[in-house]
């Protein structure tokens, strides 16, 4: 891709609607604009201001009356001039403005290519970057608020003071190395441990943030289970808060995993019924049967729900075993409404599908297991992408690796190496540390040449 050419593109979702824009960058776009828009007589390109003008066919013949918005570089979305024709959203007409927009120079942009430019003109980081992809991407509420605080910078925001004290750490070393001549005095090992401590209880703040973040970007999926006929359905009606799943007192009525899914304080929710679990010859039963043991072990977290007006069986046992095996469950105790008659011998909620007691507490129990430390407020740096995930964990590691070197007296030339090894990580979230900046750190603190 050629980053000086002018691009243009349809900015709007696919399909008719009452309005949908073109966007063009680059440093043509206003003559490019010219060529197929006829703007008032002595229309000027005045910076943030919206004008009124018609959008033209080959003969010069008006197709559409559009606002035309000018954005002025560098304050701009791409940090280019841009453009923005906002149409009425017919296809045939954003397409025909597309069209006439290359013919007259502009080139076809290709997918993020008008992001991919922000960020190579310094506009946004790669953390911004990505926060913009997750905006659109948002299904709930709570994820449209962390990727907005995102793209505001608060992944950037939250790795910097690490990457600062990482970088001053380096500063000390090398300053120790280049300019022991000038008697500039490095740091005990005492110190160093102290500042690599910090460090480390940085990334670990951070890194722990993602046990949560990574349910709030991917969802997070609940497989109910249980025996025929213990309300599994009716449970997954009512968490729903929707008739989707068929119930019956016929046991075995569902004989296939449906799904569905919903918001959970925020969080993106796939909630599995699956089919009852017990012995049958019924072939289709049987298929059904299988799929539920395949759901479970898929699931994160799987609700095994029981009923609590008749006494415990074998098959419940037999899958209260198997959810064990799987990791994380929850012990539901369905038809509180009826008499008791089971003792489970573990620690079940009590609910009952038909009336909805029971199921706020099953719904608060279910964010417990899976937000332990609490949901995290959206401004506060939460690390929601496995790509972040993985660079913070590789400069941990590289972090842990200096202050064991440090702890056995390696010389300082062996430290600087983990210790760059734990910035690379972090110039690839929040962009490169120069040799300049690592300069300019040693001057401003030692006062070198006096």
């Amino acid at each position: 891709m050629n980053q000086h050419d002018t691009i243009a593109a349809i900015a709007t979702p696919p399909g008719a609607g009452g309005l949908g824009i073109v966007r063009l960058s680059g440093a043509r776009a206003r003559s490019i604009s010219e060529a197929i828009l006829r703007l008032p007589e002595g229309h000027e390109w005045e910076p943030w201001r919206a004008s009124h003008g018609f959008l033209l066919d080959d003969d010069g013949l008006p197709v559409d009356e559009v606002i035309v918005t000018f954005f002025a570089a560098p304050r701009s979305y791409t940090a280019e001039d841009v453009v923005e024709i906002s149409c009425h959203g017919s296809p045939v007409v954003l397409r025909h403005c597309v069209s006439r927009a290359l013919r007259a120079g502009a080139r076809a942009a290709e997918p993020g290519e008008f992001t991919l430019r922000a960020y190579l003109n310094g506009r946004i980081d790669l953390p911004r970057a990505e926060a913009v992809r997750d905006l659109i991407q948002a299904t709930t509420l709570y994820q449209a608020r962390v990727a907005a605080q995102q793209l505001e910078g608060s992944v950037s925001r939250a790795v910097q003071p690490v990457k600062d004290r990482l970088a001053e750490l380096i500063a000390l070393l090398e300053a120790g190395i280049d300019f022991a001549e000038d008697d500039v005095s490095v740091a005990p090992a005492e110190e160093i441990d102290a500042r690599l401590g910090a460090v480390l209880e940085g990334l670990d703040k951070l890194l722990a943030s993602y046990a949560w973040g990574k349910y709030v970007h991917e969802g997070v999926t609940l497989a109910i289970a249980g025996r025929p006929n213990v309300g599994k359905s009716s449970l997954f009606n009512a968490l729903l808060g929707q008739d989707r799943a068929i119930v019956a007192d016929i046991p075995g009525t569902t004989r296939d995993t449906v799904s569905e899914s919903f918001s959970l304080e925020g969080v993106p929710v796939r909630l599995v019924d699956t089919a009852g679990i017990r012995g049958s010859e019924d072939i289709v039963e049987r298929l059904g049967i299988e799929r539920t043991r395949r759901a479970m072990a898929d699931a994160d977290l799987t609700i095994v729900v029981l009923d609590l007006s008749e006494p415990l069986t074998q098959a419940d046992r037999e899958i209260l075993g198997y959810a064990e095996q799987q990791g994380w469950r929850v012990i539901v105790g369905n038809k509180s409404d009826l008499p008791r008659r089971m003792e489970t011998g573990v620690e079940e909620i009590a609910v009952s599908a038909l009336s909805g007691d029971g199921i706020a507490e099953l719904q608060r129990t279910l964010v417990e297991r899976i937000a332990p430390d609490g949901i995290a407020a959206p401004q506060s740096g939460l690390i929601t992408s496995a790509r972040h995930e993985a660079l913070l964990r590789e400069a941990r590691e590289a972090a842990q690796k200096a202050g064991d070197a440090n702890s056995i007296g390696l010389p300082h030339e062996l430290l600087l190496l983990d210790c760059y090894a734990a910035l690379r990580p972090l110039d690839a979230l929040t962009g490169a540390t120069t040799a300049d900046d690592i300069l300019n750190r040693i001057f401003s603190t030692f006062c070198i040449g006096k």
